[in-house]
């Protein structure tokens, strides 16, 4: 048994319209080659498909069911000729990014708010992975871009800059120091003090910090990340170091943010797999991302300045 394309789109077009001058006006044929094209789908089938009544074509049960499966199948070549006019105008494109979780919550939206009032119709998939398996994920080139904390390119990558500033205090609203401008590490000594845990480098840091400098603090809590140690402080249990971004997203309601008198730099580094073939719409989603970097800059200028 051997069915024609031919066919099974006169049949589609007779099921619709329950007519065959009808069908033949859709497919733009004359009625005998509809009534043609009908009769030997019926001779390859072995049944017939149509019962004749009041000059209408009344379909069977079988053929019934055999609508059914063609509908399936049109839909499905439907919507792969919907995805194929979205490629390419990259509608459905999807830009693949990875970053730590902390840039998911800041500069990232940000980043993609912009990507998007220029690029409406693109498509974005953002992946939060924690570090060392998110530089692992982009040495594997399985996305078109990475944002990373790290100052060397993972491997099959390469690495540059895209923001650098430094860590700043955060405080519960109504806490005494939050009178002051700036917080030298003098002014912790004493107080209740949130860690990140003690594997990770910043942690390593505010702790060699703090040692040289001769100050001990309370250290009672410790969590992972940067919005939880907000959180915490927030809800008046110690005070904390976190980077500017995470920490200017959550300021207000609660959580004060001051910078320091010495510089614990925070890095933002863009990461570009050196395999993967480029997306075309990765060099919008940067000057994208240079420009969130750029405002985030500013307000964090102003903060210093308050």
């Amino acid at each position: 048994m051997k069915l024609s394309h031919r066919q099974i789109d006169f049949f589609r077009a007779v099921m619709g319209t329950g007519h065959v001058t009808r069908a033949a006006e859709l497919l733009r044929t004359s009625q005998p080659t509809v009534s043609r094209e009908l009769a030997r789908l019926e001779q390859v089938l072995g049944f017939a498909l149509f019962e004749r009544v009041k000059g209408r074509l009344k379909p069977t049960v079988r053929a019934l069911a055999l609508m059914e499966e063609v509908e399936q199948s049109y839909v499905g070549l439907e919507r792969i000729a919907a995805t194929a006019l979205g490629l390419r105008a990259y509608a459905h494109g999807r830009l693949q990014l990875a970053c730590l979780p902390a840039l998911s919550h800041a500069l990232l939206p940000d980043a993609i708010r912009r990507f998007a009032l220029q690029q409406p119709e693109a498509a974005v998939g953002l992946t939060p992975i924690e570090s060392p398996q998110l530089e692992a994920a982009l040495s594997e080139q399985r996305f078109d871009l990475g944002l990373s904390e790290r100052h060397e390119a993972p491997a099959a990558c390469t690495l540059q800059t895209l923001l650098v500033a430094d860590e700043v205090a955060v405080l519960p609203a109504g806490h005494a120091l939050a009178q002051k401008a700036v917080l030298a590490p003098a002014d912790f000594a004493g107080h209740s003090f949130i860690s990140f845990a003690p594997a990770d480098p910043y942690r390593q840091q505010v702790d060699a910090l703090f040692a040289a400098a001769g100050v001990e603090r309370q250290l009672r809590l410790e969590t992972p990340s940067a919005v939880s140690v907000c959180a915490l402080v927030r809800q008046g249990l110690g005070l904390g170091i976190v980077n500017p971004l995470t920490a200017l997203e959550l300021a207000g309601e609660g959580l004060v943010v001051r910078p320091l008198s010495v510089s614990v730099p925070f890095h933002v580094a863009l990461i570009r797999p050196s395999w993967r073939t480029e997306h075309p719409l990765r060099a919008a989603f940067e000057t994208a991302l240079t420009e969130a970097a750029g405002a985030l800059k500013t307000r964090l200028a102003r903060t210093a300045q308050t």
